[in-house]
């Protein structure tokens, strides 16, 4: 037989419960105090209330010399206006009045037909308790509620945070990593040839110091990592901690922002005062963007300067009055065109490290960083799946491998084939497939078919159009049906391909026109893209005779926090009439590619229909070897 245990129940108490009592005792309170209160009046008008008879009882503290009147109910009407509002209250006394030290009571009220009450107050100590109580309670409050924020500032105590408390808000939330806390190395960084190689020459600079300082060189303030979201650019800093054998300090930039003037500067000089302490060292500020945006661009938007003065005082330690040696700033973000001049230039950042969207080759070697702990079919080739992610990030191509190992689990396989790899890449871009046979009604899927059947064959005949890679017919996430192409990884753009461009986009369009007789709503999306393209011929690339070699394009972004064009209402109205120029030649040429080529579009269309997915090998079948261009 078990023996039974004995369990101790331990009870807890809880706070809330408190400041439940709390709140009722004050309700309580303001609600039984409310009315009107006893009036303040003479001595002398109390003698006459007393010799008109109207008193019932006087209540007099010898020692506070201060009294209080009682009005005896019949009378109370004849006192009513020196009430507010004519108010009476129900409640004695009715009047108080206040004497001098030198008042003699006796005397005073020894001839007075009144009933009197004398006394001395035993009980002054409530007075001060009126005057205690109170101020004690919302201190206490005060202290409870920002209990939780002091907690929350605390949880980083011994990664480099300090330990939580009200009084503690102006201290850096930093945390101090090293290559022991961090398993990322720069083996775990593909790809990224030139921003990878300059960030190992900074770690370089602190393992080996005395290779640069004896030719004179000085060793580089600060590094800024540039570049597009998810291309690797806090990877980096992490492989930069796990590699230096020095303090490693990291922050956000939003960490730095905060509601209380002057703790954003307060946390600034915490943070670098940290870091002269434990120097050399690194420290990184990651989406430094939210502090450094360019001074005077709230101006006349936000009364707060909050942001200013700890961007001030960043730059103050960084590269200011005082020596700031042994300390390397490494930060990162990607809108680098907002930044504050004055913390861009050499002395703060003395370099600008790009980190771009990778390349053919990098997206094989971030492949094959991601799939070491994936099972992955023997004949599957990493080559096809990094040509088929053109503009994919880092991050994006780890989506993938993760989709495709959780669409193989989902179809309970034992290896992740190439088809997964395929569909997680369709899942990611087009959204989630929607199986549902009611979405599309018979005539929109056949609008659909003859639209996305548009697409390919305006795509497939122009040479500087890319390449179609697979038309499908099945809804995904907002679209009803997308025609895949593998984009150029080309640099330049020339008129050419943005002009073949546009006519791909407005294929759908046009092919609705032919079949239908009218358009539809379905090519908003391709519209919109068609607009954006047209007018930055016209308005950034001068790629406009009527117009010229002009470009309004604003690369420092300043523009936009102005109220004026830099352009007359002449000149918008003749870029206006380009626009719609380019636009209409595009909706002919592409009319005229499909109305001659009307049998191949629809043979295309029936077979879209018949297999909801097809690919280059049936678009080549029925329209021939597409013609390369550029």
């Amino acid at each position: 037989m078990a023996k039974k245990q004995n369990k101790r129940i331990s009870i807890r108490f809880n706070l809330s419960w408190l400041y439940f009592v709390l709140i009722l005792g004050i309700g309580y309170m303001l609600m039984t105090s409310g009315g009107p209160g006893p009036q303040k009046i003479e001595w002398a008008a109390v003698k006459q209330m007393i010799k008109d008879g109207d008193v019932k009882e006087v209540h007099f503290v010898r020692n506070d010399y201060k009294g209080s009147v009682t009005v005896k109910p019949e009378a109370l009407g004849k006192y009513a206006d020196l009430f507010p509002a004519g108010q009476v209250p129900s409640k004695s006394p009715h009047f108080t009045f206040l004497v001098s030290d030198k008042f003699d009571a006796e005397k005073e009220f020894e001839a007075l037909p009144v009933k009197l009450v004398m006394e001395n107050d035993s009980k002054m100590w409530r007075n001060v308790l009126d005057w205690i109580f109170w101020p004690l309670l919302l201190i206490l409050m005060w202290v409870w509620m920002f209990r939780g924020m002091g907690n929350a500032m605390g949880a980083g105590k011994g990664q480099g945070g300090n330990a939580g408390g009200i009084f503690n808000v102006g201290r850096s939330t930093g945390k101090l990593a090293d290559k022991n806390t961090v398993n990322v190395t720069f083996k775990d960084v593909a790809g990224l040839y030139g921003a990878k190689e300059e960030v190992m020459e900074i770690v370089d600079f602190l393992k080996n110091p005395q290779k640069y300082t004896s030719l004179g060189g000085k060793i580089p303030k600060g590094a800024l990592l540039v570049g597009p979201p998810g291309t690797g650019k806090t990877l980096l800093a992490k492989a930069v901690a796990g590699e230096a054998n020095v303090p490693f300090f990291s922050i956000s930039g939003s960490d730095f922002v905060e509601m209380f003037v002057g703790v954003g500067a307060s946390r600034v000089r915490d943070l670098f005062a940290q870091a002269k302490e434990k120097a050399p060292c690194i420290v990184f500020i990651d989406e430094i963007d939210a502090v450094g945006r360019a001074r005077g661009k709230n101006v006349g938007w936000s009364s707060n300067d909050e942001r200013e003065n700890t961007l001030n005082q960043l730059l103050t330690e960084m590269d200011g009055f005082g020596t700031n040696s042994g300390v390397i700033v490494l930060a990162a973000t990607n809108r680098a065109d907002i930044l504050d001049k004055a913390l861009m230039r050499a002395g703060r950042f003395d370099r600008q490290i790009h980190v771009e969207l990778p390349e053919v080759k990098e997206r094989i070697e971030i492949f094959n960083v991601h799939l070491r702990g994936i099972k992955v079919a023997p004949d599957f080739d990493v080559e096809f799946m990094a040509k088929h992610t053109p503009g994919f990030s880092g991050a994006d191509i780890a989506n993938v491998c993760n989709e495709a190992a959780l669409t193989a689990a989902r179809r309970n396989k034992q290896v992740v084939e190439k088809q997964d790899f395929l569909d997680a890449v369709d899942r990611i871009v087009g959204g989630l497939e929607r199986k549902n046979s009611t979405i599309m009604t018979p005539a929109e899927k056949r609008t659909t078919a003859y639209h996305e059947a548009g697409h390919a064959v305006v795509g497939w005949l122009l040479p500087n159009a890319d390449p179609v890679f697979k038309v499908s017919l099945i809804p995904r996430g907002q679209a009803l049906g997308i025609t895949w192409s593998l984009p150029s990884e080309r640099k330049i753009h020339s008129k050419s391909w943005m002009m073949d461009e546009m006519c791909t986009l407005i294929g759908g369009r046009v092919a609705e026109e032919i079949i239908n007789g009218e358009p539809a709503s379905g090519a908003l999306n391709d519209l919109e893209r068609l607009t954006n393209i047209a007018y930055s011929m016209v308005q950034f690339y001068g790629m406009s005779g009527k117009v010229g070699q002009l470009s309004f394009y604003d690369s420092t972004g300043a523009r936009g926090y102005e109220m004026t064009k830099p352009y007359s209402e002449k000149t918008a109205e003749l870029m206006d009439s380009e626009v719609k120029a380019i636009v209409e030649e595009v909706h002919s040429r592409t009319m005229k590619i499909l109305t001659d080529n009307r049998a191949a579009f629809e043979k295309i269309a029936n077979l879209l229909l018949e297999k909801e997915v097809i690919f280059a090998d049936d678009i080549e079948a029925i329209l021939g070897p597409k013609v390369k261009g550029e």
